[in-house]
């Protein structure tokens, strides 16, 4: 079992391994993508709230049928596009099997994610013109400072490489691997904008290519998220995370959160 160092070196953070639950339910690849795409305008309407957006459910609904919706800022029904765009590409990913947990993915999904928001998008920090290091702000607790950008972006490739070695290596359960990943991309900071979303995106395809359903954060739980990110950051235990995402997957089947409620 890989030591507590061995996981801050590899990963930047640890988490409790005792406490990951083993028993999530697994079906078949198709199934999982199949119950992804009936549920798509509730996955993107939660995503988008975590972003701050003001798109309603039904209007987010109708927005995905094709038909726009008045009174709305065009750069937030971009961002509705966009989220639902990178949603169809990772279904269309996983159900041909080409989804991995790669950068080569990773970078397509977050260009799509994040075209229209991003300092540059489609690839790491450093990897083009800009090299400013963003910080994450933790409102009151400050901000937290990422790894340095470097020009030519290898820095960050590396750090990529030797998170998806561990991840491999030392951790055998997928459902682990795919959380630890979310909050592994989370934290680095890979990208100048769109880092949560497409470590989400990336997250949930490595889970639906296992055949588990996708995790969706439910609207209703948008301040509960954002505490437990701070949280993440500020100390680099990735076990609170764990827990809610865990929740949040396993109420979805109680159908504690119906969609558009809560």
């Amino acid at each position: 079992m890989a030591t507590i160092e061995a996981m801050l070196d590899a990963m930047g953070f640890t988490w409790d391994r005792s406490a990951v639950r083993r028993d999530i339910p697994r079906f078949s690849v198709e199934r999982a993508v199949w119950r992804f795409r009936q549920s798509l305008p509730e996955y993107v309407w939660d995503a988008a709230v975590l972003e701050g957006n003001p798109f309603t459910y039904p209007e987010v609904q109708t927005l995905l049928d094709g038909i726009t919706v008045g009174g709305r800022k065009i750069s937030d029904e971009r961002q509705i596009l966009n989220l639902a765009e990178a949603a169809n590409e990772l279904a269309r990913l996983v159900r041909t099997g080409e989804f991995r947990l790669s950068k080569e993915i990773s970078d397509r999904l977050q260009f799509l994610l994040a075209r229209d928001e991003a300092l540059e998008s489609g690839h790491f920090r450093g990897e083009g013109k800009e090299t400013l290091t963003p910080g994450v702000s933790l409102g009151q607790h400050g901000r937290y400072l990422p790894p340095a950008t470097e020009r030519g972006g290898e820095n960050l490739r590396r750090i990529l490489s030797q998170g998806l070695e561990f991840l491999s290596a030392e951790i055998d359960a997928e459902f682990e691997q795919a959380i630890a990943y979310f909050l592994f991309g989370s934290l680095q900071q890979f990208y100048y904008d769109g880092n949560k979303r497409t470590a989400r995106y990336m997250m949930n395809g490595h889970l639906m290519s296992q055949g588990m359903d996708a995790i969706s954060v439910p609207a209703a739980r948008r301040h509960e998220f954002n505490t437990e990110m701070v949280d993440f950051f500020r100390r680099k235990d990735g076990t609170g995370m764990f827990g809610f995402l865990t929740s949040c997957r396993l109420a979805a089947d109680d159908g504690v959160i119906p969609p558009g409620g809560g």
